[in-house]
């Protein structure tokens, strides 16, 4: 029996999809229904009922699928096995990552660079959105792996919560002087925080809210980037991750303001699919977390207390 025959049709009847399983293995959405056919045909049983669009598994779909898990995963147990010998060649890492920006200017770079050190193979496709497309895209297949603001849900999805991100308010080093600023200082100023309904975006308006203080004006602004060039124009006090700030302040004329109430951290979740094709995923995961000193997938950690409980 094709393995890539049985990988297509898990594919199809996980992504609910021939097209979202045909661009998750890189082939064609023809290619991808050959396969299921000359799998049907091998199996003398129709899997996926066609009389409409709406996609449907035969009563013979809905069996196979039990044993193309089986199949799937003893392969990828018997290639593990085969090739963890001494004289085995290493294993090309490649896997499809979507990050938020804020986790790009944390530490994304420096364990990239750590990964390029320990694995020479290791291969990158990054995809920076924000937390729902993000979401989105690990729901409908196009990316193996997501560290967002909120974690995924759905079937044969997994998440993981992260340490959050430590966020402060950032100004120009030039013109923000004060040894230490109140709420009411800030609400004077231009603010700049994450895009609307975002986490940031929401915490910073619920922090004045509380202080029963109304800010002058806060600006919704999707990109990091763009919110660090505004405050190096002098235009504004933005909220960004504490680790983003000093890495950037290296270079730029930003620095983390002191303030009597502190920001509400940025939570960081870790989110990929159960895949009995591959353990890439899995071990990408462990690297990271091993890398920013958090107990790998099948740790227990306890849970720590948030903004919202």
């Amino acid at each position: 029996m094709n393995h890539r025959f049985v990988e297509a049709f898990y594919w199809v009847v996980t992504l609910k999809s021939v097209s979202r399983a045909a661009e998750k293995l890189f082939i064609t959405q023809s290619a991808m229904s050959s396969r299921i056919a000359a799998l049907e045909e091998e199996l003398g049983v129709l899997l996926l009922d066609r009389r409409d669009k709406q996609f449907r598994l035969t009563v013979g779909g809905l069996r196979f699928f039990t044993h193309a898990q089986r199949l799937l995963a003893l392969h990828r147990e018997i290639k593990a096995e085969m090739g963890a010998g001494a004289g085995g060649a290493q294993r090309t890492v490649s896997l499809r990552i979507g990050v938020i920006e804020s986790v790009l200017h944390s530490w994304l770079i420096d364990w990239v660079h750590h990964m390029r050190s320990t694995n020479p193979d290791f291969a990158l496709e990054l995809t920076v959105e924000t937390t729902p497309v993000l979401v989105d895209q690990v729901q409908r297949g196009a990316l193996d792996l997501a560290f967002a603001a909120l974690p995924t849900s759905g079937e044969n999805l997994r998440s993981r919560a992260l340490p959050p991100m430590e966020m402060v308010f950032v100004g120009h080093k030039d013109l923000h002087r004060k040894r230490r600023y109140t709420l009411a200082d800030l609400a004077q100023l231009e603010l700049l925080t994450f895009q609307r309904g975002s986490q940031p975006h929401v915490a910073l308006l619920d922090l004045f809210r509380e202080a029963g203080l109304e800010p002058r004006r806060v600006h919704a602004i999707s990109s990091i980037s763009a919110m660090v060039q505004l405050v190096e124009g002098g235009i504004g006090v933005a909220t960004l991750p504490l680790a983003a700030v000093l890495r950037l302040a290296e270079r730029l004329p930003i620095k983390p303001l002191a303030c009597e109430v502190p920001l509400f951290p940025l939570p960081v979740h870790a989110s990929w699919r159960d895949d009995p094709t591959s353990s890439v995923a899995i071990d990408v995961l462990d690297a990271v977390f091993d890398y920013i000193g958090v107990p790998k997938t099948g740790a227990k950690t306890p849970r720590k207390r948030t903004k919202n409980g």
